[in-house]
């Protein structure tokens, strides 16, 4: 049986990156993606600076860029009534100071394409993995839901917060909790843009991403009231959303169905690995959708592990004593997101969506963010750049 150097389980962007940088390494990778086409509504569709960042690394911003997209350059909240700027990102010292709203397949065709190139690289479509190969000293590659078996000398688990080594509860899980859900739809675009805006009021908080000739929303609930407020029916939901942005033109939001459940999550593995396997992206550590940098983060953890691991499996050499430091090189910006992100939910989401008098106006730090434009570059670089980015060391086996 022929053994592949790598095996990805899971085609997401983490997964997709990991693959192409490996393959461009000169491993011979197998990324298996269980769906039969990348084509799913309301996923990560914020590609960061930190990812184009990335993407420019290599030599591709300029094809990224020609793929559909729509760019955001600031944050807005209204409170109270009155309308706050906040953050502001086309300030960012980046080759693209703006966030790319561009549809996850699409960004997931680009990486697939890129990666085509290089021939180590292979990806298997509709190939859901049902466990993981392992003789009791360590994970030897994966067997599929028919049967067959692919072996590889290091297997990275990067399928989200469902991944199988969740499930199988291989590795160590810390819970660190959430106290919100969010309700994704999609609505017609009245109205100029280039922000990602809040509306903020005591009980009702809505997200609104602009996409150019339509708003995606996120309205934040209590955790698990989701079949509550869908059980009230569509006409209540609609009153609720309306509440929170009377501007959105609602008519196309006729039934429940056209609301998409995201049960958030807040946890990460205390252990990422494992002799012959290693975790990363959301099946590492499931991050909050605050500041949208989930993908972004597992971005960076794809790249993290290709430089410190890519020469090595492309040269036969055992990889098992590095896995650690991935975990190591990528705890810390894991746990300051997330302690970030749980600051939030707990003492800002968490309160606003209890019952309570309207708010009267905002806190002193949104009007300082609003007041003070050096000060909004803080924010902006914060979600736009974050915290560590990774650069491209993993070698070109395939450069001129």
């Amino acid at each position: 049986m022929d053994q592949r150097d790598l095996i990805v389980v899971g085609g997401g962007p983490a997964g997709v990156m990991a693959g192409l940088l490996f393959a461009r390494a000169g491993c011979r990778v197998t990324v298996l993606e269980k769906h039969a086409d990348f084509f799913r509504d309301f996923r990560g569709d914020t590609v960061h600076p930190s990812t184009m960042e990335i993407v420019d690394q290599l030599g591709w911003l300029e094809d990224f860029l020609e793929r559909p997209h729509h760019r955001l350059v600031r944050a807005e909240l209204t409170i109270a009534g009155r309308e706050w700027l906040v953050g502001d990102l086309s300030k960012l010292h980046t080759p693209a100071p703006f966030i790319a709203m561009m549809p996850q397949w699409e960004f997931l065709d680009f990486l697939r394409d890129k990666a085509e190139t290089f021939p180590g690289f292979s990806l298997c479509m509709a190939a859901p993995v049902a466990a993981f190969l392992d003789d009791g000293e360590r994970i030897g590659g994966v067997r599929l839901e028919d049967g067959s078996e692919i072996r590889a000398r290091l297997t990275i688990a990067a399928d989200g917060r469902s991944s199988l080594v969740r499930k199988q509860r291989m590795l160590p899980v810390e819970v660190l909790g959430a106290p919100m859900d969010v309700l994704w739809f999609r609505v017609a675009k009245t109205g100029g843009g280039n922000a990602l805006r809040g509306r903020i009021e005591q009980g009702r908080l809505l997200a609104m991403i602009d996409r150019g000739d339509y708003w995606q929303c996120a309205f934040i609930i209590p955790k698990g009231r989701a079949e509550v407020l869908k059980a009230d029916g569509i006409e209540a939901l609609r009153r609720a959303i309306a509440q929170a942005a009377p501007e959105l033109d609602l008519g196309e939001l006729t039934s429940t169905d056209d609301l998409k459940l995201l049960s958030v999550e807040l946890d990460r593995l205390t252990c990422w690995h494992r002799p012959g396997l290693l975790a990363i992206g959301d099946a590492a550590h499931a991050m909050s959708p605050i500041g949208g940098i989930g993908i972004n983060l597992a971005i960076q953890d794809a790249v993290a592990a290709a430089n410190l691991l890519a020469r090595s499996l492309a040269e036969h050499r055992d990889v098992d004593g590095l896995l650690g430091e991935v975990q190591r090189r990528r705890m810390l910006p894991t746990r300051l997101v997330q302690a970030g992100q749980k600051r939030v939910q707990d003492e800002v989401i968490g309160r606003l969506l209890q019952p309570g008098p309207p708010l009267s106006d905002a806190p002193w730090l949104i009007k300082l963010l609003n007041r003070a434009p050096l000060l909004r570059r803080i924010p902006g670089r914060l979600i736009g750049l974050g915290v560590r980015r990774e650069r491209v060391e993993s070698p070109d086996a395939y450069a001129a």
